[in-house]
């Protein structure tokens, strides 16, 4: 039997809050109007996976709603965008002068703005919601799962199990695209890098 698994992290498309380059993080802002025809151009097909996980904010449920039509997808909370607390729905234009945001610039490992969350925070929040997943896979013995989640999240994922030698923010992830990784069953469940990483095409047809 096979025993490949594939996991395919796809960033939801540009909001209008992404375009005026604010910080998200858990606000939401709806899909501008040139990502919902991007998205509705994309020819994925449903019946290649055998499960559906987004984000619980809005802007991945409506990005995985035009990808997959009237699919029921798995909505896990722990895998938002990290919580910038008051820096939320404010561009670098409006924070740069706030001793609040050079803290945080200056320490974002450890520093949390005030009502967010920092970066050690957040990541173990997202290992949280990965290792659910994991879970399900290995229980339903599904082997082919497509996931909406954030730039954050996908870059943290990246950084922790592809074999590429990359920094956190030298992964470059445009909105309404993303990542394949391919695994075996006992990479996936150690937690181990993947055995393969490709882009989804801006096409969005399916990867060979």
């Amino acid at each position: 039997m096979d025993d490949t698994v594939a996991i395919t992290l796809f960033r939801h498309g540009l909001t209008e809050g992404n375009r005026k380059r604010m910080y998200m993080g858990w606000n939401d802002s709806p899909l501008c109007k040139e990502a919902i025809q991007q998205l509705s151009t994309y020819q994925f097909n449903k019946e290649t996976y055998d499960i559906f996980v987004s984000s619980d904010l809005k802007r991945c449920l409506s990005t995985i709603n035009l990808l997959f039509p009237h699919v029921d997808p798995l909505t896990l909370r722990e895998l938002r965008e990290i919580n910038f607390g008051i820096f939320q729905g404010k561009t670098y234009e409006e924070l740069k002068e706030r001793k609040e945001y050079q803290q945080w610039l200056n320490n974002m490992l450890t520093y949390s703005p005030p009502g967010g969350e920092n970066f050690s925070q957040f990541t173990k929040r997202v290992e949280k919601g990965w290792n659910r997943l994991v879970d399900t896979m290995v229980q339903q013995d599904y082997r082919k799962a497509f996931i909406v989640t954030h730039g954050g999240v996908i870059r943290y994922l990246l950084d922790k199990l592809s074999p590429c030698e990359k920094e956190f923010w030298e992964w470059e992830i445009l909105h309404g695209t993303g990542y394949v990784l391919t695994f075996n069953w006992n990479q996936l469940r150690r937690g181990a890098h993947c055995i393969s990483l490709q882009e989804v095409p801006l096409t969005g047809s399916e990867p060979g």
